[in-house]
């Protein structure tokens, strides 16, 4: 219920796509990989595609990044329609210099509208409780575990849809989505981004 017809029920199933709460998305003004302090507010008349990443994992961001990637190329045109954004989790790494590190190293800065916000502990964890984002760490210094909620934001700032990736199996360091569907993800974001702009 609540699914565009556009969106196709085998996108809708891969993403476990659910329509979202079609209220305005909690605003944020936070410090992006580039230094610029920007509000959320400020994408308007885009779509935006929103997740929270940790600017040092090496297990479910850098896959998440290489779907951003890939909707981007799928969007073809409509690229710039279409704001990709994730927000830091990572409080011990949350320097400017951290998330840019990140963007470079995954090739997410190639994308002109790509936006990796970082801020004060403070304030990123407003963010996270906005939008119900739970971040725990596996021990002192260990690999930080949060929730990987994908939110597709309307053109006038309204939620439309979340996604959400199939959890990680605990303890493991590999991938844990096959190469096929890793690039099914790309194309399902894409579409739902399409159908988000309408």
């Amino acid at each position: 219920a609540g699914r565009r017809a556009d969106i196709p029920s085998g996108t809708a199933s891969l993403l476990r796509l659910a329509p979202a709460s079609a209220e305005a998305a909690p605003g944020f003004t936070l410090t992006d990989q580039d230094g610029r302090v920007l509000s959320l507010s400020g994408f308007r008349g885009r779509a935006v595609v929103l997740e929270f990443m940790d600017s040092r994992c090496t297990g479910i961001c850098p896959l998440v990044s290489r779907e951003f990637i890939d909707a981007y190329h799928d969007l073809g045109k409509a690229g710039g329609r279409v704001v990709f954004v994730a927000v830091n989790v990572n409080q011990r790494y949350n320097r400017v210099a951290d998330v840019l590190a990140y963007s470079r190293a995954h090739q997410l800065s190639a994308m002109p509208g790509w936006h990796f916000f970082t801020g004060s502990g403070d304030a990123l964890r407003a963010v996270w409780r906005e939008y119900g984002i739970a971040v725990t760490a596996s021990g002192p210094g260990g690999d930080l575990v949060h929730t990987a909620t994908v939110y597709f934001i309307g053109p006038h700032g309204i939620e439309r849809y979340t996604a959400a990736p199939p959890a990680e199996p605990v303890g493991s360091s590999t991938a844990y989505l096959p190469p096929g569907e890793i690039s099914g993800w790309g194309k399902g974001i894409a579409q739902v981004a399409l159908a988000t702009l309408g």
